[in-house]
C-alpha cells in the first residue's frame, strides 16, 4: 500500500514554519552582508603591496575556505566560549561562522574580479593623477562588479542553503523547526516538502533579482 499523503496537518501548524523561515532569513541575509563587506576588506588587504600583510591574509583565506563549515560552527558554539569564557548563544554562533567562512570566498570573488581590469585601466588612470583610491573607485570597481555578480550570486546561494547548519545547535531555522514539528505530528515527508519549497522559492526570487541587476549593469555599461 502506498503511502497516503495529508498536508492539512501541517497547514494548521505553518505557524512554526513560518517563524523558522524568518529565522533562516535573519541568519542568511546578516551573514550575507557582514561576509561580503569583510570579503572586500580581505581582498583589498591581500592585494596590498606589503608582503606580511598580503601573506597573513592568504593564510586566512585559503584555511576558511577549506575548513569543513559543520567543524568550524561547532568550534565557534563550543570551543570558543571554553577558550574566551564568552557566552555564545546559537544565532551568534551560526552568523559567526557563515560570516568568516565565506568572507574568505568572497575575498576570493573581488581579488579575482579587480585583477581581471586590464592593465591599461590602472595606468590610464594613474597618467590623470588619480590616487589609488580614486582609480578603484571611479574606474576599477564599476567594471569589476559586473564580473563579479556571477560567482557572487553562486557563493551567495551556498550562504543561503549553508543556514541549514544552525539546525545542529538547536537555533530555531527552518530546518529546525521542520524537524520540531516532524517529531510532534509524525508526517516527515509533508513537511520536509514544504522546507523544499521554501528554500526553493527564497533562493528562485532571490536569483530572479540578481539577474536583473546584471542586466540593468550590462545596459549601464554600453
Amino acid at each position: 500500500m502506498g503511502y497516503e499523503w495529508d498536508f492539512s496537518v501541517v497547514f494548521k501548524n505553518m505557524d512554526l514554519l513560518y517563524l523558522g523561515f524568518l529565522g533562516t532569513l535573519k541568519i542568511g541575509f546578516l551573514s550575507l552582508g557582514l561576509a561580503a563587506a569583510l570579503g572586500l576588506i580581505l581582498a583589498l588587504l591581500r592585494m596590498s603591496g606589503r608582503r606580511w600583510l598580503s601573506v597573513s591574509i592568504t593564510v586566512y583565506i585559503e584555511f576558511f575556505r577549506i575548513m569543513p563549515v559543520i567543524a568550524l560552527l561547532f568550534w565557534v558554539y563550543y570551543a570558543l566560549p571554553i577558550a574566551t569564557g564568552l557566552r555564545i548563544d546559537a544565532f551568534t554562533a551560526a552568523v559567526l561562522t557563515l560570516t568568516v567562512q565565506s568572507s574568505a570566498f568572497f575575498a576570493e570573488v573581488y581579488r579575482a574580479g579587480i585583477e581581471s581590469i586590464e592593465k591599461s585601466q590602472w595606468e590610464g588612470g594613474k597618467s590623470i593623477g588619480m590616487t589609488s583610491a580614486q582609480l578603484m573607485r571611479r574606474i576599477i570597481l564599476p567594471q569589476a562588479v559586473r564580473r563579479m555578480i556571477p560567482p557572487f550570486t553562486e557563493r551567495s546561494f551556498e550562504l543561503m542553503k549553508g543556514t541549514t547548519i544552525a539546525a545542529t545547535i538547536a537555533y530555531g531555522d527552518l530546518l529546525y523547526s521542520a524537524l520540531v514539528l516532524s517529531s510532534q505530528l509524525y508526517r516527515p515527508l509533508e513537511i520536509i516538502s514544504l522546507v523544499a519549497l521554501f528554500y526553493l522559492g527564497m533562493l528562485t526570487l532571490a536569483s530572479f533579482f540578481l539577474r536583473r541587476l546584471e542586466r540593468r549593469l550590462d545596459a549601464a555599461m554600453l
